[in-house]
């Protein structure tokens, strides 16, 4: 068995008893980064064994972590923070259990996007997404692919990429096109920035980025195509 456990993105409460049994209960726990995990474990006292498991060094790992599932192991993947495949390792791992007829299980939890959205005033009813975009090529021709998107876009971002995003956001969506720029969120300093993209831009230009972003960016409306 795998489960595949949500962590907190921010605050150390934002985990649910579940998680916290099953971490206790597990043969082994993978974690993306030991140094960040290990303040999770000790906060509520989790002794279980612990390995790591991250996208260095997943290919080399699968095998036998999957052979020892199969023998009757149970393990634990945990991220650095929120919950593990989204924007974080864990794709690989449930595909190959998948493959040999192991059973996963993902439990509800923490994760940045959704609090972003629902936050947002942007509507949450329908919406795409996209993750980081790529670091260097490709970024414009993706952006272009959802310029007539009716669903509103969800992405991530570092703060050291946030102006550039959206300086190439403008001229494809539009300077008016609103937005929700969500930062830190459980964290001590959680803001939202809501307004126009533009206005985004020359806010962030005064106030230089600083924490982990999530954007919410509005579909085109129907009106406008």
């Amino acid at each position: 068995m795998i489960y595949l456990i949500p962590t907190p993105i921010g605050n150390l409460e934002d985990i649910t008893l579940r998680a916290l049994r099953i971490l206790k209960e597990v043969d082994l726990i993978l974690v993306e980064d030991t140094r960040v995990s290990i303040k999770l474990l000790k906060h509520y006292d989790i002794t279980t064994p612990y390995d790591s498991f991250h996208m260095y060094n997943e290919h080399q790992k699968v095998s036998k972590i999957i052979k020892q599932i199969k023998v009757g192991s149970t393990v634990a993947l945990i991220s650095d923070a929120g919950t593990p495949g989204i924007s974080d390792p864990g794709f690989l791992l449930v595909r190959t259990a998948l493959e040999a007829k192991l059973e996963v299980q993902c439990l509800p939890g923490p994760t940045a996007l959704i609090p972003a959205l629902v936050q947002s005033g942007i509507p949450a009813d329908r919406f795409v997404f996209e993750g980081f975009l790529p670091p260097k090529k490709g970024r414009k021709s993706r952006l272009e692919s959802m310029a007539l998107e009716t669903k509103t876009l969800v992405f991530y971002e570092s703060p050291h990429k946030l102006i550039k995003l959206l300086d190439e956001m403008i001229p494809i969506f539009g300077g008016d096109r609103n937005i929700a720029i969500a930062r830190e969120i459980s964290k001590l300093y959680e803001s939202t920035f809501r307004g126009s993209l533009k206005a985004a831009k020359f806010y962030f230009q005064e106030n230089s980025p600083k924490g982990e972003f999530v954007i919410v960016v509005e579909g085109l409306k129907k009106i406008d195509r």
